[in-house]
Protein backbone atom coordinates (compact mmCIF):
# COMPACT_ATOMS: atom_id res chain seq x y z
CA UNK A 1 0.00 0.00 0.00
CA UNK A 2 0.92 3.35 -0.78
CA UNK A 3 -0.19 6.90 0.69
CA UNK A 4 -1.41 9.43 -1.32
CA UNK A 5 -0.95 12.16 1.04
CA UNK A 6 2.10 12.01 2.40
CA UNK A 7 1.76 14.34 5.87
CA UNK A 8 4.75 16.39 6.39
CA UNK A 9 5.03 15.03 9.38
CA UNK A 10 6.15 11.82 7.80
CA UNK A 11 8.15 12.88 5.36
CA UNK A 12 10.23 15.12 8.07
CA UNK A 13 10.48 12.31 9.92
CA UNK A 14 12.07 9.89 6.74
CA UNK A 15 14.33 13.01 6.26
CA UNK A 16 15.40 13.37 9.56
CA UNK A 17 16.20 9.29 9.95
CA UNK A 18 17.90 9.51 7.25
CA UNK A 19 20.01 12.70 7.86
CA UNK A 20 21.08 11.40 11.43
CA UNK A 21 21.29 8.16 10.24
CA UNK A 22 23.58 9.04 7.99
CA UNK A 23 25.27 11.24 10.38
CA UNK A 24 26.01 7.85 12.48
CA UNK A 25 27.20 5.84 9.77
CA UNK A 26 29.48 8.22 8.60
CA UNK A 27 30.89 8.96 12.27
CA UNK A 28 30.85 5.13 13.43
CA UNK A 29 32.76 4.23 10.10
CA UNK A 30 35.65 6.74 9.75
CA UNK A 31 36.04 7.20 13.93
CA UNK A 32 35.33 3.94 15.46
CA UNK A 33 38.96 3.69 17.28
CA UNK A 34 38.83 6.59 18.90
CA UNK A 35 35.17 6.16 20.00
CA UNK A 36 35.33 2.78 20.74
CA UNK A 37 38.43 4.59 23.40
CA UNK A 38 35.70 7.02 24.37
CA UNK A 39 32.77 4.61 25.04
CA UNK A 40 34.25 1.41 25.96
CA UNK A 41 32.71 -0.30 22.41
CA UNK A 42 34.36 -2.77 20.21
CA UNK A 43 35.76 -0.88 17.38
CA UNK A 44 34.54 -3.83 15.16
CA UNK A 45 31.13 -3.29 16.65
CA UNK A 46 31.07 0.62 15.56
CA UNK A 47 32.60 -0.03 12.42
CA UNK A 48 30.47 -2.99 10.97
CA UNK A 49 27.20 -0.80 12.68
CA UNK A 50 28.54 2.19 10.56
CA UNK A 51 28.68 -0.22 7.60
CA UNK A 52 25.20 -2.00 8.00
CA UNK A 53 23.43 1.60 8.37
CA UNK A 54 24.39 2.74 4.64
CA UNK A 55 21.67 0.28 2.90
CA UNK A 56 19.12 1.25 5.62
CA UNK A 57 20.18 4.80 5.05
CA UNK A 58 19.20 4.27 0.97
CA UNK A 59 15.80 2.58 1.89
CA UNK A 60 14.43 6.03 4.14
CA UNK A 61 16.11 8.35 1.52
CA UNK A 62 14.26 6.78 -1.18
CA UNK A 63 11.18 5.91 0.96
CA UNK A 64 11.44 9.74 1.85
CA UNK A 65 11.51 11.16 -1.74
CA UNK A 66 8.53 8.81 -3.32
CA UNK A 67 5.41 10.50 -3.89
CA UNK A 68 3.48 8.36 -3.39
CA UNK A 69 5.18 7.21 -0.22
CA UNK A 70 5.75 3.37 0.13
CA UNK A 71 3.65 2.61 3.07
CA UNK A 72 5.70 -0.91 2.96
CA UNK A 73 8.57 0.70 3.05
CA UNK A 74 8.01 2.81 5.81
CA UNK A 75 6.55 -0.42 7.74
CA UNK A 76 10.01 -2.07 6.85
CA UNK A 77 11.86 1.14 8.44
CA UNK A 78 9.66 1.33 11.50
CA UNK A 79 10.74 -2.29 12.48
CA UNK A 80 14.25 -1.73 11.42
CA UNK A 81 14.09 1.26 13.96
CA UNK A 82 12.30 -0.54 16.77
CA UNK A 83 14.55 -3.48 16.42
CA UNK A 84 17.87 -1.21 16.33
CA UNK A 85 16.84 0.48 19.37
CA UNK A 86 15.63 -2.95 21.20
CA UNK A 87 19.08 -4.59 20.26
CA UNK A 88 21.03 -1.55 21.20
CA UNK A 89 19.10 -1.38 24.63
CA UNK A 90 19.83 -5.34 25.41
CA UNK A 91 23.70 -5.38 24.06
CA UNK A 92 24.07 -2.89 27.26
CA UNK A 93 21.82 -4.67 29.35
CA UNK A 94 23.63 -8.32 28.07
CA UNK A 95 26.93 -7.84 29.79
CA UNK A 96 28.35 -8.85 26.46
CA UNK A 97 30.37 -5.14 26.28
CA UNK A 98 31.79 -3.13 29.02
CA UNK A 99 30.50 0.33 27.80
CA UNK A 100 32.31 3.27 29.74
CA UNK A 101 29.42 5.70 31.68
CA UNK A 102 29.59 7.90 28.52
CA UNK A 103 28.96 4.34 26.73
CA UNK A 104 26.06 3.48 28.41
CA UNK A 105 24.87 7.15 28.07
CA UNK A 106 25.85 7.52 24.25
CA UNK A 107 24.09 3.89 23.29
CA UNK A 108 20.65 4.69 25.22
CA UNK A 109 20.65 8.11 23.65
CA UNK A 110 20.59 6.52 20.32
CA UNK A 111 18.08 3.34 20.82
CA UNK A 112 16.12 6.75 22.85
CA UNK A 113 16.37 8.84 19.54
CA UNK A 114 15.99 5.67 16.99
CA UNK A 115 12.97 4.50 18.88
CA UNK A 116 11.02 8.51 18.57
CA UNK A 117 12.02 8.12 14.34
CA UNK A 118 9.83 5.14 14.81
CA UNK A 119 7.17 6.42 16.83
CA UNK A 120 6.83 9.59 14.74
CA UNK A 121 7.27 7.55 11.60
CA UNK A 122 4.04 5.67 13.06
CA UNK A 123 2.09 9.16 13.39
CA UNK A 124 2.94 10.14 10.18
CA UNK A 125 1.52 6.35 8.77
CA UNK A 126 -1.69 6.72 10.38
CA UNK A 127 -2.22 10.42 9.65
CA UNK A 128 -1.82 9.59 5.54
CA UNK A 129 -4.26 9.33 3.35
CA UNK A 130 -4.09 6.02 1.67
CA UNK A 131 -4.12 5.37 -2.10
CA UNK A 132 -7.89 4.96 -3.90
CA UNK A 133 -7.66 2.08 -6.21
Amino acid sequence: MSVASTPLLLRRALQLDAAASGGMALLAIAAAEPLGGLFGLPVELLRYAGIALVPFVALVLWAATRAPTPGAAVRLIVAANLAWAAASIGLVLSGWIAPTTLGVGFVIAQATLVAVFAELQIIGLRKAAPVVA
